[in-house]
């Protein structure tokens, strides 16, 4: 009986796709988050604006400790002094250092922004939310407010609500405080709509999908349903809303302080600064338009970041 002789096969290294496909069926799964992560960190403009973004806040937050010109202190022996290696920014025409009183300015107008926004977020989801999940009526009534609040004029309704309550909120709360709290509820007050009809049609779309029918079906309280099922898979525009409405509240301040009904005078936010520095165009123009450039600079920043935050959010560009 002769013997068979089975030569042994060769051993076939796996290919490179093989290998990540077994790394990523092995490694931690894919979520939501992460995948809109990974796209925003492919989103050149939006990490750029994010960058801006951060750099502004951590400067007008820590930089008066670096920075030790005290923007309050005259020096009659530079006036409108120009940008220099003793005044990065030049001085204005009372020879108080520019850079120091942005430092200062970029504080309060920052803070307008945050504040309105969380406001006008807060508002336009509530309104939204409500509206989308019962529909009907109530729908209709919230809807129809959301109109009336469009058609209303908000810049002057904003001039004519800082006009007849100036005095009796500054005698409360004090004159930056006052004016703050003024600022900050009226744009919160006027900027709402847009956010209550973006998430009122998110919740119509995702109040007919099969995790909500499973939850009424377990009897789950319509409270629960909209706030802890529907709301979190709205919150991606949500978040995208908020980033554009942070520099909407921006402009809108700046626009007072321009108009002179903003904050006082002695308190240099950037709006107030290019007020300020509008009269010396010809002869100083470093001083509304360094102010200026520092208001566009942080807007168009968070409008790159809502724009990356848009696109990464986007389930559809989900890959």
């Amino acid at each position: 009986m002769s013997e068979r002789t089975i030569d042994a096969a060769p051993i076939v290294e796996p290919s490179a796709a093989v290998k990540q496909l077994e790394h990523s069926l092995s490694s931690t799964p894919r979520t939501l988050w992460g995948d809109a992560w990974r796209r925003f960190l492919r989103h050149k403009l939006a990490l750029l604006g994010s960058a801006m973004l951060l750099f502004f806040i951590v400067a007008v937050l820590i930089g008066p400790l670096v920075y030790k010109i005290d923007g309050k202190t005259l020096d009659f022996n530079a006036l409108s002094a120009r940008p220099s290696i003793k005044h990065l920014f030049g001085t204005d025409d009372l020879g108080r250092d520019l850079l120091a009183r942005a430092l200062y300015g970029g504080r309060i107008s920052l803070a307008v922004g945050v504040v309105a926004m969380l406001i006008a977020i807060s508002l336009g989801t509530l309104v939204g939310s409500v509206a989308g999940f019962f529909g009907g009526k109530v729908d209709q009534v919230l809807m129809r407010l959301v109109d009336l609040f469009l058609a209303l004029p908000v810049l002057p309704l904003l001039l004519l609500t800082v006009y007849l309550f100036r005095e009796p909120v500054v005698k409360a709360f004090g004159p930056v405080l006052g004016i703050f709290l003024i600022v900050v509820t009226m744009i919160g007050a006027l900027a709402w709509m847009t956010t209550a009809r973006i998430v009122r049609a998110t919740f119509l779309s995702l109040k007919e999908k099969e995790f909500v029918e499973a939850a009424r079906c377990l009897g789950v309280s319509r409270s629960s349903i909209m706030f802890r099922h529907i709301l979190p898979n709205a919150l991606s525009p949500i978040i995208v809303a908020a980033t554009l409405e942070v520099g909407n509240a921006i402009i809108t301040e700046s626009t007072l302080s321009f108009l002179g009904v903003g904050f006082s005078p002695d308190t240099p936010t950037w709006g107030r600064l290019v007020t300020d520095g509008i009269n010396y165009l010809q002869k100083a123009p470093w001083l509304p338009l360094i102010p200026g450039a520092l208001i566009f600079i942080t807007v168009i920043s968070i409008n790159f970041m809502g724009d990356g935050l848009r696109d990464a959010l986007d389930p559809r560009s989900r890959l």
